[in-house]
């Protein structure tokens, strides 16, 4: 939490924030109360109470009592949760100046848009429908950064109605994710915007480009994309490394039978010319499932029966070339390991009835994502440890650690465990968030 107040958590709250009555005073406060009970472990109001037990009121002032932060949650609409989403913005770029949370690279920096359902229980809860899985619950849409050097932190988020498309407002939250991204990379970084068949539409792609962005979206198999596939010469394809492909040194190739090869192509080129989006149809093709089992059975084709996924482009070939932009789409699943590392944490339940206080509930979520990375990269000497686990790995080995609290001449002195294998990682990470040492003075 020292980490968040040097990144200005409650201070942007205490500015943004304008919610009104007395169960909006002080947001910075309460602010500040919520995020450290999700990152303690939280996942619903009532859990916040973790923040009140033990010695924590020695360590902590101004906590709030979960019902207090209950009903500051419950007197958010949708202009204050917009207002907290500034507030998430404006803090990861807080983050970024204080630790490596996002390091760039020579090449491009990937921003991933998905959704997923949360479930949820009771008739209760506004908003609440059954979605494309069959589940009954809200919708949330999601947008994260990737760099080759760092883990994913989220940039946008929105809660949606449970029964909602994929696609909606995805052209606001795109818009939103490629700004914040461009401010927290480092200047001339290349943003390369990844998402699948359901944000294949002109609002989405149109508004990755007009931040300044290039696409990377799957395509469904209409008619033009199918036509497309068809005129593509059988000497184009071009094996790739795929499940149990071996690679043979003396020609320097992989011996798979999944092979990728392109054309060029026009998205929406049945609208009009402004909406038309020139690029590249780049296609995976793999064996049908059930070839072996028609093989064994002694049911053998005439002819080899393909699998195609396709997705359309508007990178350089120069950049990426047919392969590595295959290779590269197909690492926009990165982002199901935040939607499920949320949902084993703050994101477990949504908490109330109210959809306006569920909404400002997955917001803070975020928040506490972004900073329980941040906080990882600086206990971590190197990436490959601390920097790239999951919340509740960092919460085990970081956050929720036993400690007696002594006092000694006004000050709070913290007894941690006696041969602690984390010790390095944490004194790592108290010693970069402290405040400096005084200057020494004769």
């Amino acid at each position: 939490m020292r980490l968040a107040a040097r990144a200005g958590l409650a201070d942007l709250a205490d500015r943004l924030l304008s919610v009104p009555t007395d169960r909006g005073a002080n947001p910075g406060a309460k602010v500040a109360s919520l995020v450290a009970g999700m990152v303690a472990g939280a996942d619903s109001i009532d859990d916040l109470g973790v923040l009140r037990h033990g010695g924590m009121g020695k360590v902590f002032t101004g906590i709030y009592a979960p019902s207090t932060l209950g009903s500051f949650l419950r007197s958010f609409r949708f202009g204050h949760v917009r207002q907290l989403d500034a507030v998430a913005a404006r803090f990861l770029h807080g983050l970024t100046d204080l630790t490596p949370v996002v390091t760039t690279s020579p090449g491009f920096a990937f921003v991933d848009i998905d959704d997923t359902v949360v479930p949820v229980h009771g008739h209760a809860k506004q908003g609440a429908g059954f979605g494309y899985n069959k589940i009954r619950g809200l919708n949330t849409l999601l947008a994260t950064v990737t760099t080759p050097d760092a883990a994913p932190v989220i940039v946008a988020q929105r809660l949606r109605k449970g029964s909602c498309s994929s696609a909606r407002g995805a052209k606001r939250l795109v818009a939103d994710a490629v700004k914040t991204a461009c401010r927290i990379l480092q200047p001339n970084t290349s943003v390369l915007v990844r998402m699948d068949s359901a944000f294949y539409s002109r609002p989405a792609v149109h508004a990755a480009l007009a931040g300044g962005g290039q696409v990377s979206v799957t395509t469904r198999m209409d008619a033009r994309v199918k036509a497309g596939i068809a005129a593509i010469g059988e000497d184009a394809w071009t094996s790739i490394e795929y499940t149990d492909a071996v690679f043979d040194e003396t020609s320097g190739q992989w011996i798979s039978r999944a092979e990728v090869a392109e054309i060029p192509f026009t998205a929406f080129a049945a609208q009009p010319k402004s909406d038309q989006v020139p690029g590249r149809l780049i296609v995976r093709r793999i064996p049908d499932f059930h070839a072996a089992k028609h093989r064994a059975a002694g049911q053998d084709g005439l002819f080899d029966v393909w699998r195609f996924h396709a997705f359309f482009t508007t990178t350089d070939p120069k950049m990426l070339d047919t392969v590595t932009a295959d290779k590269v789409h197909r690492g926009h699943a990165i982002i199901e390991q935040v939607h499920a590392d949320l949902k084993n944490s703050a994101l477990a339940h949504l908490p109330s009835g109210v959809f306006t206080a569920n909404a400002a509930w997955l917001v803070l979520a975020v928040i506490a994502f972004n900073l329980t990375r941040a906080a990882a990269t600086l206990a971590a000497p190197k990436a490959s440890e601390l920097a790239r686990a999951t919340t509740a790995t960092v919460r085990r080995r970081l956050i929720q650690l036993p400690c007696r609290i002594a006092s000694r001449a006004r000050r709070l002195i913290l007894h941690l465990p006696r041969d602690w294998p984390w010790q390095t990682a944490w004194t790592r990470l108290n010693d970069r968030v402290a405040d400096p040492p005084t200057a020494v003075t004769s």
